[in-house]
């Protein structure tokens, strides 16, 4: 998109030599301050996110005819079978996966990717109608969207509009913007529109930026929160292939900022990952953390197998 300037040529100014001479001057807007520039990071954003998370009713389950056990796992099976297929597949709005969970926390996790809240819904009322809902107990959900953040072209972006004059905020601010997102959209849309990765282990956790009294993250500049975040982004990539991270904005869509997805085929790098994290700065001062998930993929297809209590291999 072309930049544009304008100028208004019916300003007139007093030359300061001969009072009684006038002359034409354009008039230039004045180019926003570092300090004025706006403090948000952009962002774009894919996928919308439902985490799921149940207790399964065995007690209640075991009272069931073999028979009855059967062709109600039967029936859920199926339908996840069809919601489990990859994007490049039979779902080209989205997927779901469902994991084992281990330890007290729940029984089974379902995660859900879809093109819009509605969809989330859709898959989430569908679920409902299941016959093996009655023997599932929801203890919590999470619910998000996979979004990318842009600390680092924010500033070139913002900086750039701003040396061409065009006042933060404008519709002329708003409308380059939107443009320059939009292509970023097109370039990372595998990043913002993923499969659900097929490892073995996912670990799934909340988190927020601190806004206490003596530390705040929204306090600082937005340079040094780019700076901060650029060095975190390090330690994440010495990871890279060993496992596969999904981060999910949640502002004002739950009751933490963001959620993270980790997924690995050995769960021990998750451990690593996140200790060695730890001591990064913009962890150590500014991240705390919710509750941890760990759970253990099951494929559709062995669900039966899964409720009479053996794990898929």
């Amino acid at each position: 998109m072309q930049l544009l300037r304008t100028m208004d040529l019916s300003q007139m100014s007093t030359n300061p030599e001969n009072p009684m001479t006038t002359t034409t001057t354009p008039h230039v807007r004045p180019q926003a301050t570092s300090a004025e520039l706006p403090e948000v990071p952009l962002t774009t954003e894919g996928y919308s996110v439902l985490h799921q998370m149940m207790r399964f009713r065995r007690s209640a389950w075991r009272t069931l005819p073999e028979a009855t056990r059967a062709e109600i796992a039967l029936e859920a099976a199926t339908v996840l079978g069809a919601m489990e297929k990859t994007v490049a597949g039979q779902n080209p709005s989205g997927q779901s996966a469902l994991f084992s969970l281990i330890g007290h926390k729940g029984d089974l996790m379902l995660v859900h990717f879809r093109n819009s809240f509605a969809e989330l819904n859709q898959a989430e009322l569908f679920l409902a109608g299941l016959r093996l809902s009655d023997y599932l107990e929801p203890t919590t959900s999470y619910l998000s969207i996979i979004e990318l953040g842009l600390y680092d072209s924010t500033l070139k972006i913002y900086k750039e509009l701003a040396e061409q004059g065009i006042q933060p905020h404008s519709d002329q601010w708003k409308a380059e913007i939107e443009c320059k997102l939009n292509r970023h959209r097109e370039a990372m849309h595998p990043r913002l529109f993923p499969e659900i990765p097929p490892n073995r282990y996912v670990c799934f956790y909340p988190m927020n930026r601190l806004r206490g009294e003596d530390k705040n993250w929204y306090k600082l500049p937005i340079e040094e929160r780019a700076r901060q975040m650029n060095e975190h982004g390090l330690v994440g990539r010495r990871y890279a292939g060993e496992v596969k991270q999904i981060i999910t904005g949640s502002i004002g869509f739950d009751d933490w900022e963001w959620g993270v997805d980790l997924f690995a085929d050995d769960p021990l790098v998750f451990k690593k990952l996140i200790y060695e994290m730890r001591f990064d700065h913009v962890s150590a001062v500014y991240a705390l953390f919710g509750q941890f998930y760990v759970g253990v993929r099951c494929p559709a297809a062995a669900l039966e197998k899964l409720l009479s209590g053996e794990l898929p291999q």
